[in-house]
């Protein structure tokens, strides 16, 4: 996944909430925002009903035991793999059985790439076997593999400073940890930044919040006109001891061997199910999570979790009797983790109804209990948006924060369609982020719970209101 800064909303918008001025809705509504308020303060009973269904009632731990069932029986779900293919197949089938409407797979080409073996030993200044993992989209080494000196650096300034150093060399990037949204660059572009100055191969520091020793994988890009190089990742315990040996003037010297390989476009689907709407059954409200992962550890919680939150949003709707007056879709988008592949597609094919989406929801940071929501959107959608929160007093979870985003949905939010994501504990999620610990050991079922119960309120009421979300 892809993330973005945030920063807290307050209770301050451009207008106030209680001056009844206009709400324009395509210039055509007349409705002040105090009755919006009203509107909204009507669905009390219906928010209670889905939480309780969801955390104390007979669907408590439901997501949860459904995710672990998938990822137990499948395992990691890479771009091209036979393994997401076989989880789409299962989840087109749990979707009919689960009595949802319009289930059907919409066709996506997707990459494939493989890690194959791969190996990093240090040989100078002592022997060290170094855990790394193969980013994606790398090329692989010849098969004898690249030895050779290594440069380390933390920052792309550094190593510009630094270039006629570089030539011939493996760069160790020891770049700090200040936020994803700002160290993700250094994955995604060390490679080519690297290459420029001559670099035979780049490793990365993982861009992690913790580690104990675990490598972080994810895609990196490379540059037309730029060399392709081979480029992993390393553990924030490596590339902080290479960077305290170089610092001492120890030269570091580096055995790497990947079998790294990109094979044609395959084949895959994006999931689709629907609750069709009751009154305006055209216009629709977009729940989302992606269903492929990373090759490493399990993809519970990146993104199986939000994948699963999202179906289980549309099954406490269906379990109560409710059908909003909008459409709920649930999409699971496909190669989420090459940028976004599925949500491209379903853009594309898609966006000549682009007026009809009132809101668009991606899962994708993790659902741990959710401190709130995040929201990218006009000031007059966030005060709505803030009224259907405080619905979500019961379980303390009202806040509206900024920088609703979405790899897949990103596409809808830039052309100005209201979009929602779950914030929650960033910390504990990339600390496993991308890795080896991607497990259901992660996992709580009483969190999962919860951020089920705030997507599916968010998403019902959204959906059954008279009016869409007012855009800018």
């Amino acid at each position: 996944m892809k993330f973005l800064l945030f920063t807290f909303v307050g209770v301050v918008h451009l207008f106030s909430l209680n001056s009844g001025k206009v709400i324009y809705k395509n210039d055509i509504s007349q409705r002040t925002f105090q009755e919006v308020k009203e509107e909204i303060a009507h669905y009390g009973d219906v928010a209670k009903a889905i939480i309780n269904l969801a955390v104390y009632g007979i669907a408590r731990n439901r997501s949860y035991e459904r995710l672990a069932l998938l990822v137990d029986t499948v395992g990691p779900r890479p771009s091209g793999s036979k393994s997401l293919e076989k989880a789409i197949q299962i989840m087109y089938q749990n979707l009919q059985e689960d009595g949802l409407e319009n289930v059907h797979l919409e066709p996506v080409k997707i990459p494939h790439w493989e890690r194959g073996e791969e190996s990093a030993v240090m040989l100078e200044p002592r022997i060290h076997k170094i855990a790394i993992l193969g980013l994606g989209s790398s090329i692989g080494t010849p098969p004898e593999g690249i030895t050779a000196e290594v440069l380390v650096v933390t920052s792309f300034e550094e190593l510009q400073r630094r270039a006629p150093e570089a030539r011939g060399k493996i760069v160790v990037y020891n770049q700090p940890y200040v936020n994803y949204s700002k160290t993700v660059q250094y994955r995604v572009q060390g490679a080519v930044e690297a290459a420029k100055v001559g670099a035979l191969a780049s490793l990365i520091r993982s861009v992690a919040s913790f580690s104990i020793y675990s490598p972080h994988t994810g895609i990196q890009e490379y540059q037309d006109g730029v060399p392709k190089i081979p480029t992993a990742c390393i553990t924030v315990e490596d590339a902080e001891m290479m960077s305290r040996m170089a610092s001492r003037g120890n030269r570091i010297v580096i055995q790497l061997k990947m079998g790294a390989k990109k094979y044609p476009d395959v084949d895959s689907f994006n999931t689709v199910a629907e609750i069709i709407g009751s009154k305006y059954p055209e216009q629709v409200v977009l729940v989302s999570g992606h269903l492929d992962s990373w090759d490493v550890g399990q993809g519970a919680m990146d993104d199986g979790g939000g994948a699963f939150i999202s179906w289980e949003a549309l099954s406490l709707i269906k379990d109560l009797g409710l059908r909003p007056k909008r459409t709920l879709r649930l999409v699971l988008w496909t190669a989420e983790e090459q940028g976004g592949i599925g949500g491209f597609q379903y853009y594309q094919l898609h966006k000549a109804n682009i007026s009809n989406y009132s809101l668009v929801m991606e899962s994708d940071q993790g659902t741990f209990l959710p401190s709130g929501l995040q929201f990218t959107g006009s000031e007059k959608a966030r005060a709505i948006m803030e009224e259907v929160m405080s619905l979500l007093q019961p379980v303390n979870i009202t806040q509206v924060f900024r920088a609703g985003e979405g790899t897949d949905i990103n596409f809808w939010i830039q052309a100005g369609v209201p979009g929602a994501s779950l914030l929650d504990d960033l910390y504990k999620y990339f600390s496993f982020h991308h890795s080896h610990g991607d497990t259901m050991t992660v996992m709580d079922p009483k969190q999962m719970n919860m951020a089920a119960a705030v997507w599916a309120v968010v998403s019902y009421v959204i959906a059954d209101m008279e009016e869409m979300l007012p855009r800018s």
